[in-house]
């Protein structure tokens, strides 16, 4: 993911390139990918996992280029990574019991290193370690047994490889000589993508990173994006570049921000007609940050699940496993709170679409069908006026309890009269059975 520290500079980069607006859809897509898109938008919940040779030093998944580490050193700290803890089984189900309905993980970050048995390079988690196990397969394995969708985060940008030349934004500091053969990294990328989509059987997506590194270079997307719908058609691809989407892409995802926002000040304001996504960290730090124990609260986190549902949007969710193959008490542990709210409040974010109420201060709106759901988030009083959405309020009852809410209305608003919550509720969800006028 994007460091903090450089993402301003890149910004600057991308904005003296032109925005493309003319998306896929100017082509016919085919039924796979339609269907998938639209399953896509359903799930609403996917959990984001970076994990790879960084977590060894517990400083995030930027180390290397942080700290300035050499190739040579950092083959080193690969050479020791042996994440004997590591269990499949245990992933898949805390992700089960937390609600989740797809998982998006790290293949290849930044670092240039494979956590996949590949046969493009050595430098991988099969050859390279001790460890001597394909994590991804045994993943790929666990989510088809228990019925969760698995994608394949894949960083395009790479400060190992030697062919990753010439240099983008980022990765000076590492001792590679100052040559290569651009068309040979991409050949070489195009050859692990073949592998997993290959040799794991269905993916759900492929996520990926990096391209803002080098926006001016010729990155061969139309070859790349060719090659992943032929093997799998019903694969989505999910490009994090910060602009609006190309040709080819599935997904529009959106980096530590709502849809449009951009408060982290490098996503594009601009929304397509794609399915989109918003990642987010637990805490501050994508890899694994011994230090870094600002984990947002259960209540900001339902907030922001539920914030994205009323845009119409996922929320990719990320935790980073410690070296050895461990998730950290404090990720689990909200993760089993998810799991307990959606079991509760799940009808109302699961196959919903952004309601017809535009966000508010107070909340949002999901519906399904004719019926609306008002997530009350920010709101004291026992009787709140929402504006009218064309649409005439049948029955309005509370989410979980069927208690009954009063209803009045005008041709301007309606008003709701909630029955008093408790002290500790996360989110008021009212659900409003409604007809057209």
């Amino acid at each position: 993911m994007l460091s903090r520290v450089i993402h301003r500079v890149i910004l600057a980069l991308v904005a003296l390139l032109p925005i493309r607006h003319l998306v896929a859809q100017s082509l016919p897509v085919p039924a796979e990918r339609v269907a998938a898109r639209a399953w896509f938008r359903d799930a609403k919940f996917g959990m984001f996992i970076h994990w790879g040779v960084y977590s060894q030093l517990g400083a995030g998944e930027w180390v290397m280029q942080n700290r300035g580490i050499t190739v040579d050193h950092y083959e080193w700290l690969a050479s020791a990574f042996n994440p004997v803890k590591f269990d499949a089984r245990e992933w898949v189900t805390l992700a089960k019991r937390a609600g989740v309905r797809y998982i998006t993980i790290t293949s290849r970050h930044h670092d240039g290193f494979s956590m996949f048995a590949t046969k493009a390079t050595r430098y991988n988690i099969v050859d390279w370690t001790p460890f001597h196990r394909d994590p991804l397969k045994e993943l790929a394995d666990e989510c088809r047994r228990q019925g969760v969708k698995l994608f394949f985060y894949y960083s395009q940008l790479d400060w190992h490889h030697p062919d990753y030349w010439p240099r983008g934004g980022t990765g000076h500091a590492t001792g590679r000589p100052e040559f290569g053969d651009w068309n040979r990294y991409l050949d070489f990328m195009d050859a692990q993508l073949t592998e997993l989509l290959t040799n794991y059987g269905p993916v759900g997506g492929i996520w990926f990173d990096g391209m803002w590194d080098k926006p001016d270079a010729d990155w061969r997307l139309e070859r790349t994006y060719a090659l992943i719908h032929r093997l799998q058609p019903a694969t989505l691809i999910v490009p994090n570049h910060h602009k609006a989407p190309l040709p080819g892409e599935d997904v529009q995802t959106f980096e530590q921000d709502l849809p449009g926002a951009n408060t982290a000040g490098f996503n594009t304001t601009s929304i397509g007609a794609l399915p989109l996504e918003t990642s987010l960290t637990m805490n501050e730090s994508w890899g694994f940050n011994i230090t870094d124990t600002k984990f947002k609260s259960t209540v900001e986190l339902v907030h922001y699940l539920v914030r994205a549902a009323g845009r119409d949007a996922n929320l990719l969710l990320n935790i980073g496993p410690r070296p050895d193959g461990t998730i950290q008490p404090e990720a689990a542990t909200r993760l089993d709170s998810l799991g307990a709210w959606l079991r509760v409040n799940g009808a109302s974010i699961y196959g919903t679409r952004g309601g017809p109420i535009a966000p508010r201060p107070w909340g949002v709106t999901t519906q399904r069908g004719d019926t609306v759901f008002v997530h009350l988030l920010d709101w004291s009083d026992q009787v709140v006026s929402i504006p009218a959405f064309g649409a005439r309020v049948v029955s309005a009852t509370v989410l979980g309890t069927g208690a009954g809410v009063g209803v009045a209305q005008t041709d301007a608003a309606v008003t709701l009269t909630i029955p008093a919550a408790a002290r500790d509720q996360i989110d008021r969800v009212i659900v409003l059975a409604t007809r057209r006028k």
